[in-house]
């Protein structure tokens, strides 16, 4: 578990947490103290446990098991819940709706892959689930809300208020699909919303965040809520200085958070006064017993899927790595494995994907047959190879976006073909890329090529906005799949040996 977040290093400040217990201690005949207990998940897309731990069925264990000892509980959701995961290529997400409408969710809020299929789906999206969905910084560009969301939500427990506002983080409008939505800035839209919710009576306020690591320091900085239950980052981190808490618990349900706030008014200079401290622990959910009407609803899903996917396509006689921390910082195996078949596919010059758009973070050791069911878990989302054309110059200045990102583990780190690429990372992004050679060439600025790149990249995502503006030879409407094209270059060799060949020196 991670323990502390931005400049400060320390654990949890004992000073602070002696000082709020005891104030507790001598708390107010006006008001009975009380402990809220929050369970907290994020980025939860996969329905299925892996290896014994995560997964629908084992985080609604959890949620049994800690609302069984507690008297006032709230559960909550940070978002990233229809996408990428395996079956949302097929059915948007439909299945992640069912099985949350089943869990015991009291709380969601929208994260960026809610728009991995457009505003119209996340409208559908929100309005499908039988639980609040918040979203105060998303509006369309009439300011209008997300449909079927609000900006807030109040409850009480005891005789405590406690107020909530949802957030959504800005990146989205280069992570994701959203349209013409804006996405205003969270730090501002905190402050707003929690005065409002502040004045209306609540004694606390807590974000429901789909916040990236820079937008959670920023919220700390701030001050404005008490409490930030956040996602994106897939971390699990939990931080607290005295005035702001912070939790985050990884991804997947793998680990479940529990937050529980002593909430109490104690008397101060002839005034009754709120106040507040937290705990935190972890459950890690391989030590849960799965509920058995979600492992029972969950099979069925799989089911569905086992038909269609588990059919070999071939053999893989090296190893490939498609972990999050390799995809997204380096030239991989797979990487080119998927750029290769795109290029070939379309026949294009050069190709490049995001390493962020391969998701099953695992690695296939030498001799694994893959299944179709391999390819469409590593690309999950329904992308489509387009082909464009695009100038050198162009090139470059999409190679220096995706290498600028590197230390953040960004998921716009380009996977390659066609091209060598010499970088130098401790260089200040935009001035990272030393050579590139196209074949046997020199890149030529001037020069026009055949990009084979992925729609969500053509239309800007992950900051490639010069590619928004390329001719389309084949767009998005007349594109095949992506999962398709690997799928049919893995079958057409009957074995493929994909390997780190010095396309990306570093």
């Amino acid at each position: 578990m991670r323990i502390g977040l931005g400049s400060a290093t320390s654990a949890l400040k004992p000073l602070a947490l002696a000082l709020a217990a005891g104030t507790v201690a001598a708390g107010s005949a006006f008001a009975e103290p009380l402990t809220l207990t929050i369970i907290h998940v994020n980025d939860v897309d996969r329905m299925e446990e892996d290896d014994g731990r995560g997964g629908m069925a084992r985080i609604v264990g959890a949620i049994n098991t800690v609302r069984a000892d507690a008297d006032h509980v709230l559960v909550t959701n940070a978002g990233d819940f229809i996408s990428p995961s395996l079956l949302s290529g097929f059915d948007q997400g439909a299945h992640m709706i069912d099985l949350i409408n089943q869990a015991g969710f009291d709380l969601i809020t929208l994260g960026n892959h809610e728009f991995d299929f457009g505003p119209e789906v996340a409208g559908e999206t929100a309005a499908a689930l039988d639980i609040p969905v918040i979203s105060a910084n998303i509006v369309d560009p009439a300011g209008a809300p997300v449909p079927g969301t609000e900006p807030t939500w109040t409850t009480t427990f005891g005789d405590y208020t406690i107020g909530v506002v949802g957030l959504t983080t800005a990146g989205t409008m280069v992570k994701s699909s959203p349209g013409d939505m804006q996405f205003l800035d969270p730090v501002d839209v905190a402050a707003q919303r929690a005065a409002e919710l502040r004045d209306a009576g609540a004694d606390l306020v807590i974000a429901l965040a789909h916040t990236d690591l820079s937008e959670d320091r920023a919220l700390l900085d701030a001050g404005d809520v008490d409490l930030i239950l956040s996602g994106d980052d897939h971390l699990l981190t939990a931080w607290y200085d005295g005035d702001v808490a912070l939790v985050e618990s990884a991804s997947q349900g793998d680990y479940v958070t529990v937050v529980e706030l002593a909430l109490d008014r104690v008397e101060s200079r002839g005034e009754m006064r709120f106040v507040w401290s937290p705990s935190f622990r972890t459950i890690d959910t391989v030590t849960i017993e799965p509920d058995p009407a979600l492992t029972e609803s969950v099979q069925v899903y799989l089911d569905q899927l086992s038909a269609e996917l588990d059919i070999e396509i071939g053999t893989t006689e090296t190893q490939l790595d498609s972990r999050r921390a390799s995809v997204r910082t380096q030239e991989t195996a797979i990487g080119n494995l998927i750029a290769d078949a795109m290029r070939t596919a379309v026949d294009a010059d050069i190709a490049i994907t995001n390493g962020g758009g391969i998701r099953a973070d695992r690695v296939y050791e030498p001799g694994t047959m893959l299944t179709r069911r391999d390819i469409l878990s590593e690309l999950p989302f329904g992308n489509k190879t387009v082909l464009l054309e695009v100038s050198g110059a162009d090139v470059l200045a999409a190679l220096e976006n995706g290498f600028s990102r590197v230390e953040d583990v960004g998921g716009r780190f380009p996977q390659i073909s066609g091209l060598t690429v010499s970088v130098d990372l401790s260089a200040e992004p935009g001035s990272r890329v030393q050579s590139a050679m196209v074949g046997e060439a020199a890149l030529d600025p001037a020069a026009t090529y055949l990009l084979a790149t992925n729609d969500f990249m053509a239309r800007g995502g992950d900051g490639y906005a010069v590619f928004s503006d390329a001719p389309r030879v084949i767009d998005e409407n007349a594109g095949t799949l992506m999962a398709t094209h690997v799928i049919d270059f893995v079958e057409a060799a009957g074995s493929v040996s994909p390997a780190v060949e010095g396309r990306i020196v570093q």
